[in-house]
């Protein structure tokens, strides 16, 4: 028998980490020992514990479960032999030795620094309107510095004392959204002194927001443009769903339940045909920013399934689309692609709500693969349907390697 993946130990380690933090704070601040920052309970201690730093450092995560797991035995043997009075002096041994023989980790390698919206998380909900809005403030408030395709490469950056940090990479996952926030707002600086002004008077704190979820999306961009792959998973995008004979619906109500297929579509590329194991949202280019006269075939084609699109070998061409103008843009900038070769691209999102494949417009589809952000890409053995189905060994890939979260990062 062989032992679970390291992974499936870690991640439960981590997020009973996080559940115990937050938990932890929101009693503090039931309590009134803890006051609110920017309208959620503020973290009171200038450290946190790091879980960023546990994903690196595996031999570190181990050390630091083992500790737990001996200062749990001790209080349990502690707590017996107040109870237990006959093996109090073993159980006592027990609770030292427990002690004494447990790895005990540096401090400094498992806390790390802390601010009061550690915390936090973001009220945005992630949603195309937000990432639209983002894009607009990080244009006018961030690109001098970070640069357009946030290379940290912008007009001003030579002038700054330290380069802004390229956001094509996972260093913008690796920290907390709540210190994101934080940092945006009221900067950030070293013993030499300030290393990046704050926003705090400038900015509100729904555009600070906006604005780190654009950066979530420049960075998946960033990334494309650099090597070909998101440096970090994605969420899907929240938007309103249109599908024709049903009720509007968000795209989370599908959430955990569901994984969603994204098929950007115009006249020369028309909605494929329904797929029972994933619903098929359609993205179509806004009238305003569409030009030419495919503009209305597009709208025809994209929101309802006409009867001529309906045959007795394929069924019914997909009708969902997102009601949103800024889907397009949003979208293109995921794929790293232009607005313009947009059309034909297909994203694929797992049950949990985050983009796992992309296969760009002009490729030979999922037989190209198209996976990102996967610790284990070959085939089961004997796993010959898939081998005939490219589409098929994709969903199965991404069920069998789901994304492991971090407060701060993630595994892959």
């Amino acid at each position: 028998m062989t032992s679970p993946p390291s992974h499936l130990w870690l991640n439960a380690l981590l997020q009973a980490l996080q559940f115990v933090q937050s938990t932890w704070l929101g009693a503090l601040y039931a309590l009134g020992i803890t006051d609110d920052s920017h309208g959620a309970p503020a973290w009171p201690w200038a450290q946190r514990i790091a879980g960023e730093n546990l994903v690196i450092d595996v031999a570190l995560a181990r050390q630091f479960a083992w500790m737990l797991a001996a200062i749990a035995f001790a209080i349990v043997c502690l707590l017996l032999a107040l109870c237990w009075r006959r093996a109090w002096r073993w159980l006592t041994a027990a609770a030292i030795g427990a002690l004494v023989l447990s790895p005990w980790p540096s401090p400094t390698l498992w806390l790390t620094a802390a601010v009061p919206t550690s915390f936090h998380s973001s009220p945005t909900g992630f949603t195309v309107d937000s990432i639209a809005r983002g894009s607009r403030i990080y244009s006018a408030q961030c690109a001098a510095c970070h640069g357009a395709d946030g290379r940290g490469e912008g007009p001003l950056a030579a002038t700054l004392r330290r380069w802004p940090p390229t956001m094509a990479s996972a260093l913008l996952s690796r920290r907390a959204d709540g210190e994101l926030f934080w940092h945006v707002l009221y900067g950030m600086r070293d013993d030499q002194g300030v290393t990046m002004p704050g926003f705090v008077g400038r900015l509100s704190d729904r555009e600070v927001w906006a604005a780190l979820d654009y950066m979530r999306v420049l960075s998946a961009s960033a990334g494309m443009a650099a090597g070909g792959s998101w440096p970090v998973p994605i969420a899907l995008p929240s938007v309103a769903v249109k599908c024709a004979g049903r009720p509007d619906r968000p795209l989370d109500a599908w959430r955990g339940h569901q994984r969603v297929r994204v098929v950007a579509v115009d006249a020369a590329h028309p909605p494929p045909f329904e797929d029972p194991r994933f619903l098929t949202l359609l993205i179509r280019r806004d009238d305003g920013q569409a030009t030419g006269p495919a503009t209305a075939s597009v709208r025809k084609v994209a929101t309802v399934a006409a009867p001529g699109n309906v045959t007795p070998l394929f069924g019914t061409r997909a009708d969902c689309v997102a009601d949103a103008r800024d889907a397009w843009p949003v979208f293109a900038q995921i794929a790293g692609a232009s607005a313009a070769g947009l059309a034909g691209t297909e994203w694929l999102a797992d049950r949990d709500g985050w983009l796992r494949a992309l296969a760009p417009a002009g490729r030979r589809g999922w037989a190209d693969g198209g996976l990102m952000c996967t610790t284990s890409t070959s085939l089961q053995d004997g796993d010959t349907a898939s081998a005939r189905d490219p589409l098929t060994a994709t969903l199965r890939e991404m069920d069998n390697d789901p994304v492991r979260f971090v407060k701060g990062g993630f595994v892959h």
